[in-house]
């Protein structure tokens, strides 16, 4: 019986339905690199469709009939290791994504490949033979024209000058044996290396050759000088320093005085520590919830603690002390924060405190950023990795902690497969490496509060702030009651006299509304016509700042008319964004500094407009959520919040404790230094329960309301909530599709395995906007509990939707408790 060496492969061309790890023969030459971890070419398919790949296994076996070898070994070592496996199978069995996709979310971008195929002329055609063999395909001549007068070319290239047949050709052209093609594999972000030089002697030896031909080589005594000093130097700074050209050095290298090498170079972002080291002086409470954690973290088993503390009480001084700890038990750490903006302060306290041991991760970096960071974190170079959602696949060993700060945001949830929930990933991270993780937030999410409830986590409370300040004095104010004193402005009176209170004492205020652009849409008055984007069912948003209409789901963008394009009448502008608030701004206080930051200004960097506002102390910012959060400055003591309620009257379960923390947020804002804070909610609905809660940074008033809705209701925590997403171009099949997952789902609810959960099934109903980039979208509800049973059945369904001819063309996707 022959054996031979089989490799186990997730193939990156396998959809979900027949995602697996498949068998290829590994090779003999390639016996010694084909081991777990290392990513590979291989024929998938009848038509042995070139595929990048990952090897997860290798085994010894009987040699099967038939079995296709490995093509290509991409990596000169494994990128993944054992956990990293272990990692990506978890991910791919709770998140509906196959095996690939799982590993490619834990790699950063820039070590991926792109495969490309090129075309020749096969090997002894000649152009006579070659079109002889065409047969007079019309099509045939300009693509052979080019591969002849090149010699090879890819299909964009043959696109670019051949038209759109080209690929059709390209195919006849190949079947008939004409054409060839080979796949080449290029990695999206590559080694950066530079030229080293040092001498190839003793430097007192080196320099008495050198001084013998001083006059005669003078750049040559400098080159020699320079490194006699320094030792190896970059070729291109020896250059610069003494005038030498790479010529000169070249020659020094055939003389025998100079060797040439060649070293890593990073580029990596150098962080710049702008505040003195000093020690962390924590107070009684901090120093009780620190000390709490930190036995746990001595417990030698996985824990997870909600830190939860009013805005401003010094919960990143506990996250600091508690890195501290960690790194002396010889461990590491991961610090997450939720948004981009957060990121340069955070990056300043821990840099203060850590220097080079942390590094930043996020996705404003350069890709080529992320994966030099992400090789000095592999190599073991740093032990604290400080980022965003997918910085906690960090390939950092021996974890000891994870934070997640403003535990509560939706951004810890990724919208693209696979859609895992940061929180899961840690907590099965903290598992495996018996580390702990700690939730920290003022306002944690309904889910996490009722889990410390009921023992899940323990709960450490920051009931006072750290400067002992009171917490920001709040006023509801009523906007119905500014319309009817006349005044429609974004600003009411109330707002609109505690910023001047502010700019007369030179204190900085911060405003807050979640909708940017000018208007939220244009109207006609005449006939009620309303522009709407051509590919999404949404009106389009007026943008005062290059006077266009733009969709903020797919970018389609148009110029605004003031005549209405159906009867003629005027244009009407109707709601307010960013844009609009600050036209109204400098209208009110024309003396004023004032920025904004929002999608539209924030595309130049946020980091920029927050140091402007910090150090020029600019009075007023104006901003969308990214003012929200996580910010800190001790010369603000006033918020406002300019629309209470565009948050909290929309079609989700999660509408009132999003709104609920958002307020509790950017009230939170005010007051963070030694004066007293002000904040001013402007509302229409300044009885509702949610924003009076909010108002008195009342959070347990709140979640003792919400729990009881959650429950009545059937949302997390009492249920998980699964939503199939069905998507396709036309209306009635999607309708039709989603209608077929409902009745699937209803005879799944009826297995035996499903019993405990007492599931339910909701819908088809269309999603909040129908139409996405010329996509219709309906969703079903499965009401249930995300247990194994339950996932398996869903996987089933995936796979029978599918393979169904009737759902070609149609796109459907589940995730579960989304926050979205």
């Amino acid at each position: 019986m022959e054996t031979a060496v089989i490799a186990k492969v997730a193939v990156g061309a396998a959809p979900y339905s027949i995602d697996k790890a498949y068998d290829y023969l590994v090779p003999e030459a390639m016996t010694a690199a084909a081991v777990p971890g290392v990513r590979v070419i291989v024929p998938f398919g009848r038509g042995n469709r070139t595929s990048e790949g990952v090897v997860l296994a290798v085994d010894t076996a009987e040699k099967m009939p038939g079995l296709k070898p490995l093509a290509e070994i991409l990596d000169p070592e494994p990128v993944l290791d054992g956990a990293d496996i272990a990692l990506a199978l978890w991910i791919r069995q709770r998140y509906f994504c196959t095996m690939f996709e799982a590993v490619k979310t834990i790699l950063p971008t820039g070590l991926w490949y792109r495969l490309q195929e090129s075309y020749r002329v096969a090997d002894g055609l000649d152009r006579e033979a070659a079109d002889s063999l065409c047969g007079g395909i019309s099509t045939a001549a300009a693509v052979l024209d080019v591969l002849f007068a090149e010699g090879s070319a890819d299909l964009e290239t043959l696109r670019d000058t051949c038209g759109n047949d080209a690929e059709q050709t390209l195919k006849v052209l190949r079947r008939l044996g004409v054409v060839t093609a080979e796949t080449s594999a290029k990695r999206k972000s590559s080694d950066k290396t530079r030229r080293m030089v040092e001498l190839s002697m003793e430097a007192g030896e080196a320099m008495t050759l050198a001084e013998a031909k001083r006059r005669s080589a003078p750049q040559r005594y400098e080159v020699v000088k320079l490194l006699a000093s320094t030792g190896r130097a970059a070729a291109a700074e020896v250059c610069y320093f003494t005038g030498a050209s790479m010529r000169t050095l070249r020659g020094m290298e055939k003389a025998g005085l100079l060797l040439f090498s060649e070293e890593e170079e990073l580029r990596v972002p150098q962080a710049k520590v702008t505040e003195p080291e000093q020690p962390i002086v924590l107070n009684g409470e901090q120093q009780a919830a620190f000390d709490e954690i930190l036995k746990l973290s001595r417990s030698g088993r996985p824990e997870a603690v909600l830190l939860q503390g009013v805005t401003g009480s010094g919960k990143t001084q506990v996250y600091l002390r508690l890195v501290q700890e960690i790194l002396e038990m010889g461990k590491t750490a991961i610090v997450l924060v939720p948004e981009i903006v957060l990121t340069p302060q955070m990056m300043r306290k821990f840099t203060a405190y850590f220097g080079e041991n942390v590094v930043m991760l996020h996705s404003s970096l350069r890709m080529t950023e992320r994966y030099d960071q992400w090789k000095r974190i592999r190599r073991g170079e740093v032990r604290v990795v400080l980022g965003t959602r997918s910085a906690i696949f960090a390939p950092l060993r021996n974890l000891g902690l994870i934070i997640l700060d403003e535990e509560q945001e939706s951004s810890y949830q990724s919208e693209n497969a696979p859609r895992y929930h940061t929180r899961d990933i840690a907590k099965y991270l903290c598992a495996r490496d018996k580390a702990v993780l700690v939730l920290g937030s003022a306002t944690p999410a309904v889910e996490t509060a009722w889990a410390a409830e009921q023992g899940l986590y323990h709960r450490v409370l920051l009931r006072r702030r750290y400067n002992a300040q009171r917490l920001p004095q709040v006023i509801v104010s009523d906007l119905r009651q500014e319309i009817r004193n006349g005044n429609s402005g974004a600003v009411g009176a109330a707002l609109r006299e505690e910023l001047e209170g502010n700019l007369r004492r030179g204190e900085q205020s911060i405003l807050f509304l979640n909708r940017r652009g000018n208007s939220r849409y244009v109207l006609c008055g005449e006939c009620g016509h309303v522009p709407e984007c051509p590919r999404c069912s949404v009106a389009l948003t007026y943008h005062s700042a290059n006077g266009r209409l733009m969709c903020h789901y797919c970018g389609h963008s148009e110029p605004a008319k003031d005549i209405c394009p159906a009867c003629g009448g005027r244009m009407k502008h109707i709601g307010t964004g960013t844009q609009k608030v600050e036209e109204e701004l400098r209208e009110l206080f024309p003396d004023a500094g004032i920025l904004r930051m929002d999608a539209d200004t924030a595309a130049g960097g946020h980091e920029k407009i927050l140091r402007q506002f910090e150090q020029d102390r600019v009075p007023i910012l104006l901003g969308t959520q990214m003012v929200a959060k996580g910010l800190d400055f001790e010369n603000v003591t006033l918020v406002g919040v300019l629309s209470a309620d565009l948050s909290l009257y929309v079609d989700h379960y999660r509408a009132a404790e999003r709104t609920f923390s958002l307020l509790t947020q950017v009230v939170g804002r005010a007051g963070r230094g030694g004066k007293q804070g002000r904040a001013v909610i402007q509302t229409y609905t300044p009885a509702n329960d949610v924003i009076q809660s909010a108002a008195r940074q009342d959070y347990e008033s709140f979640y003792q309301s919400e729990i009881r809705i959650r429950r009545l209701r059937r949302c997390p925590p009492f249920a998980d909530l699964f939503t199939f997403h069905v998507s396709g171009a036309e209306e009635g099949g999607v309708l039709r599709a989603a209608a077929a997952v409902r009745e699937r789902l209803r005879q799944i609810c009826t297995s035996p395995e499903m019993a405990p959960a007492d599931p339910e099934v909701l819908g088809p109903a269309p999603a909040p906007v129908l139409k996405l980039n010329n996509r219709y979208r309906y969703r079903v509800l499965l009401v249930g509990k995300n247990d194994k049973a339950t996932r398996e059945q869903i996987r089933r369904l995936l796979k029978e939707f599918a393979a169904d001819r009737a759902n070609r063309g149609l796109n459907l996707f589940v995730d579960c408790n989304t926050m979205e």
